[in-house]
């Protein structure tokens, strides 16, 4: 099982940025696709985004098109999500998770590990 810690977390102005880290441990880093989750109080958790094992393919949920991108780098087994122009609607604990199921990277049901989660806050 792979173990998953996000980082990156805190409080930012409407517009600012932040980078999420997530550092993976326990396994083949590059067997597992990536994704980013959120959750708002009161909310399901939602898709942020995802990327493929080898870095070349990303998805993205509309809202955060354009502004959030992921990226990884296998060599350091982290994975990472830019978050820029955020929006107090961005407010969530964001959760990384990793999954063997390749062609299915949009819902959370593909995923088996899980991050701790960290708090991303933003202040209109």
């Amino acid at each position: 099982q792979v173990q998953l810690v996000e980082s990156g977390g805190g409080l930012v102005q409407a517009g600012g940025s932040l980078r999420l880290s997530c550092a993976a441990s326990g396994r083949t880093f590059t067997n597992y696709a990536m994704g980013w989750f959120r959750q708002a109080p009161g909310k399901e958790r939602e898709f942020v985004g995802a990327i493929s094992w080898s870095g070349i393919s990303t998805y993205y949920a509309d809202p955060v098109k354009g502004r959030f991108t992921i990226s990884r780098d296998n060599a350091k087994n982290t994975v990472y999500l830019q978050m820029n122009s955020l929006k107090p609607e961005d407010t969530a604990v964001y959760y990384c998770a990793a999954t063997l199921d390749h062609l299915n990277m949009v819902s959370h049901m593909s995923y088996h590990a899980w991050g701790q989660g960290t708090q991303v806050t933003v202040s209109s």
